[in-house]
């Protein structure tokens, strides 16, 4: 497998992160419907960088194992597919809902950019994902770890900006469909599910080849 297939590898598996409902999602939909796009905006742009600082410390994280640690690299590459594979199973076998979305608390677009960074930064759910995730890309022959961990960084934060952003601008529509569709929900969790199990799979035969 060459770099740009090992990229597109990695923005599968994003997309398939990002893509489930969660708390970032909510956040940005609460916040568009009482305080309009633009406030919607701030709170996603808050979960970029939040974002953005946890790409930074998977990227160290991993760039620190294969200089010091070389023999721990494999130790934590198995095991975070293995993380990941339990994760999209789970997904797979339930039927995520959204009952309501709740009203923000932020007043101003930058107390929800403030919100939004602060509650991505202290989800201790994103640092296991991206010690979990990061290991199964970041590899030595593709060149230097921190330019591809600059490199997926990027990815992150884009990704998250299209897939939040765009729910900001379209925030009624998203939320009926969330709210209202619960069965497209649920089929949103069980494909990002697959997602996550069949790229984890192919990282770990991948890595099982090169061990």
């Amino acid at each position: 497998m060459n770099y740009h297939e090992n990229l597109w590898l990695f923005f599968t598996l994003l997309f398939g992160i990002i893509i489930v409902p969660g708390m970032d999602m909510l956040f940005v939909l609460a916040n568009s419907l009482t305080g309009g796009v633009r406030r919607g905006l701030a709170a996603t742009g808050g979960i970029m960088a939040g974002g953005a600082v946890h790409s930074a410390y998977g990227a160290a994280g991993v760039g620190v194992l294969v200089t010091m640690l070389p023999q721990l690299f494999n130790v934590l590459l198995f095991a975070g597919v293995a993380y990941m594979i339990w994760i999209g199973i789970s997904l797979i076998r339930s039927s995520i809902t959204v009952e309501a979305v709740g009203p923000a608390t932020a007043r101003s677009g930058w107390r929800a950019f403030r919100q939004g960074a602060v509650t991505c930064l202290v989800n201790p759910k994103a640092y296991i994902f991206m010690f979990a995730v990061y290991p199964q890309f970041l590899k030595p022959e593709y060149g230097p770890v921190w330019m591809q961990g600059l490199i997926m960084g990027a990815m992150t934060v884009v990704t998250q900006f299209a897939i939040y952003g765009g729910l900001a601008m379209t925030a009624g529509r998203s939320r009926d469909l969330l709210v209202a569709n619960p069965d497209v929900t649920a089929f949103i969790g069980r494909f990002a599910g697959l997602l996550l199990v069949a790229v984890s799979a192919f990282s770990l035969w991948q890595g099982w080849k090169s061990a």
